[in-house]
């Protein structure tokens, strides 16, 4: 169904773009003006803002705040089409892509931007006992998660059970660890302190626990060593070196240590989508596609991919698997297919680093742009200014602004609500 009140014009060149994250958007956004005929693919109906999935996960803001429906973007744009299905295969050969319902649709122009999924490294089995934090789905189950704990903590009897259920493991040391750790630490030590008569959940405890020397590891180790002494302010127990073997519904086994705990949170790794798969293209040791320098692929130069599923060469490694990287190979793959299309070659993609930023906690961050190197309240405001004018209209920048002022100010969380039929009544 069309997102422009009149049928689209069949003789113009269709273009695809499969997902709509920030790489996929960003192309969107400009293919929708030009004179093509744009469909947009994803299997959800809505963006949302990853880098703050971190706070409906620990009841700081609703999903709303951070999700905008990908119909209400590109609304009133001549031409565009936006279909909710999942993409099963690329048929690059047949220049068609393969739906989930049978369908097939052909193309002239096609941008692949899925993204990536959780890496168990081989365990697939702890994913049901340790969530990961991709999508709206896991951030809200993850909120229950936490919530439930705290509620199962006030009815239990057993003082070891008790303490489990007040234990929480975060598995993973990068920026959505640290962010998760330090959002569940004061959550337990600000907002549910007065809530319960039975327990105390400023005593809950707060593991992060990451395989490497350090925390953050893509920023510079004076800032890894800021973060980690932040958290630890908090009351975050900080476990480097620790390689976790195994995770079961009672806890996660470090080694030969085992550490009880009802609730697990992975954020250790990712892995591109599967759809790379069936490109029959090159694929790195992680399996993204290696792209061309104009983010095509080899051999096939009216597809393109963007994201995180793209491994772009950038100062001898890749392009960071952040949003500003992905808006930016979006945009460049967008204008590519352009050029294209008026006849005209092709240009480079040409990466600018606009830094890299991690809230650890209340008015603390850490945030590295070029050479300069901050942490404390001037990081967190920065920030601060960024999510906010990143996220996607003007009523969501609104309130989440209300929303985080009110929590500052406040020491409160407004969205502790569990509300699956399957929590504990």
């Amino acid at each position: 169904m069309s997102t422009s009140p009149e049928a689209p014009d069949r003789a113009l060149p269709r273009v695809i773009v499969i997902g709509g994250g920030f790489a996929g958007l960003a192309a969107a956004k400009i293919l929708a003006r030009e004179r093509v005929r744009l469909t947009v693919l994803d299997k959800r109906n809505h963006h949302v803002f990853q880098p703050l999935l971190y706070q409906v996960a620990t009841a700081g803001l609703s999903p709303a705040d951070i999700a905008m429906p990908i119909r209400a973007v590109l609304r009133n744009m001549p031409d565009t089409e936006v279909l909710m299905a999942r993409v099963e295969r690329v048929d690059t050969g047949g220049k068609l892509v393969h739906l989930d319902r049978g369908e097939s649709l052909p193309y002239d122009y096609l941008l692949i931007a899925t993204g990536a999924r959780h890496s168990y490294f081989g365990k697939p089995e702890w994913e049901k006992v340790a969530p990961g934090l991709k999508n709206l789905e896991e951030a809200t189950e993850i909120r229950k998660r936490i919530l439930t704990a705290f509620e199962e903590a006030e009815r239990a009897t057993d003082p070891a059970r008790r303490e489990a259920c007040l234990t929480f493991v975060i598995v993973g040391g990068g920026p959505t660890g640290i962010e998760m750790a330090g959002a569940i630490a004061e959550l337990a030590r600000n907002a549910l302190a007065a809530d319960f008569n039975r327990i105390n959940p400023t005593l809950a405890r707060v593991i992060l626990v990451e395989a490497g020397d350090r925390l953050l590891s893509a920023m510079a180790p004076v800032l890894s060593a800021r973060a980690k002494r932040s958290l630890e302010k908090l009351g975050v127990t900080v476990r480097l070196g620790g390689r976790v073997t195994d995770v079961t519904p009672e806890g996660v086994a470090i080694g030969a240590e085992f550490i009880p705990a009802r609730t697990t949170i992975w954020a250790a790794g990712v892995e591109p989508s599967p759809l790379a798969k069936t490109l029959g293209v090159p694929l790195d040791k992680s399996g993204r596609v290696i792209v061309e320098v104009d983010l095509s692929i080899p051999g096939h130069p009216e597809v393109f991919v963007a994201g995180d599923l793209a491994h772009v060469v950038y100062k001898g490694g890749t392009v960071p698997g952040m949003a500003p990287g992905a808006m930016q190979e979006g945009r460049a793959a967008a204008r590519n297919i352009l050029l294209k299309l008026g006849g005209r070659p092709a240009r480079p993609f040409k990466y600018v680093d606009k830094g890299s930023l991690a809230t650890i906690g209340r008015a603390s961050a850490v945030a590295e742009v070029g050479p300069i190197k901050i942490s404390g309240v001037i990081a967190w405001y920065m920030w601060l200014v960024v999510h906010i004018m990143y996220l996607i209209g003007f009523r969501n920048r609104l309130l989440v602004l209300i929303q985080w002022t009110w929590s500052y100010v406040t020491f409160q969380r407004g969205t502790r609500l569990i509300t699956d039929a399957s929590a504990p009544k």
